[in-house]
């Protein structure tokens, strides 16, 4: 019996993400169509959602909110301050409510909605084929029925890992939730490379993508560090030794060391600006 029989779920904002989770929610068999409420102020993606999933639409954050036992917050961080003052004192006081919006503090949500149950995570894009990542943490005023019922729709995208202090949860937004775009970049610049040495762009396509995709799912499989897995196909004066030799003189790992040191200190900048 699924920990969201008989519960409504609210999504305030119904973009990439909370299309992400409407779709892992339901391929999960968690809960039916007709317990969620997409909410969002235009018209034609709430009447898109509808036809697509069978969720009820609608344009009224309030209603949606008011009605519903859990409510996700999946609104972008610049528009946060205005939708917490639209909601405050309408989220039912025995509601959880769950936001993924970056960089904002559970501090800011609770007095923002004046309710206390909060939890706050930061999935990814790869929930949207139920191969995500998302870090959580939640507030004293969480029920443990109400943890389960956060766990059960974030491991509806994937994987999930809870901690304690939200600290991390900026930490996991540079990494994990931003992630997704270092390695698209990465793979793009692969596959330019292929074109660059002769290969058409399909081919270069399909040998980056099983390339890496291989290469996951054997780090996975191995209880061998990164660094003994590039090891293991680095030979002494090959040519793996000469591509990484340029790899570390370009400073790649510096580069993207501090690309995920500025993505970091983004996610902390959003969360001062939902302070203010």
């Amino acid at each position: 019996m699924s920990e969201l029989n008989d519960v409504t779920l609210s999504f305030i904002g119904s973009g990439v993400m909370a299309e992400a989770m409407i779709s892992g929610i339901l391929n999960e068999g968690l809960t039916a169509p007709d317990h969620m409420i997409a909410s969002d102020p235009r018209q034609e993606r709430g009447e898109e959602l509808a036809v697509r999933y069978g969720v009820k639409a609608t344009t009224a954050n309030r209603e949606a909110a008011n009605a519903a036992q859990i409510v996700v917050l999946s609104v972008k961080p610049q528009v946060l301050p205005a939708v917490l003052q639209e909601l405050h004192g309408v989220v039912a006081p025995q509601a959880l409510v769950l936001s993924i919006v970056a960089g904002a503090r559970i501090g800011v949500v609770a007095a923002g909605l004046g309710h206390q149950a909060i939890v706050r995570a930061m999935p990814n894009t790869p929930a949207q084929i139920g191969e995500g990542m998302s870090v959580w943490t939640a507030t004293a005023a969480v029920s443990e029925e109400q943890r389960q019922q956060a766990q059960s729709i974030l491991r509806a995208l994937g994987e999930e890992i809870y901690l304690e202090d939200e600290e991390y949860l900026d930490m996991a937004t540079a990494l994990s939730g931003t992630g997704p775009a270092y390695v698209f970049l990465f793979m793009e610049a692969m596959i330019d490379a292929g074109v660059h040495l002769g290969f058409s762009r399909r081919i270069a396509q399909q040998l980056v993508l099983q390339t890496v995709r291989g290469s996951v799912d054997f780090a996975r499989q191995s209880v061998a560090h990164p660094a003994e897995l590039r090891n293991m196909v680095t030979s002494p004066g090959g040519t793996s030794a000469e591509a990484l030799y340029q790899l570390e003189k370009g400073g790649f790992r510096t580069v993207l060391s501090r690309a995920i040191w500025a993505a970091y200190q983004k996610s902390q900048y959003l969360g001062e600006l939902s302070e203010k």
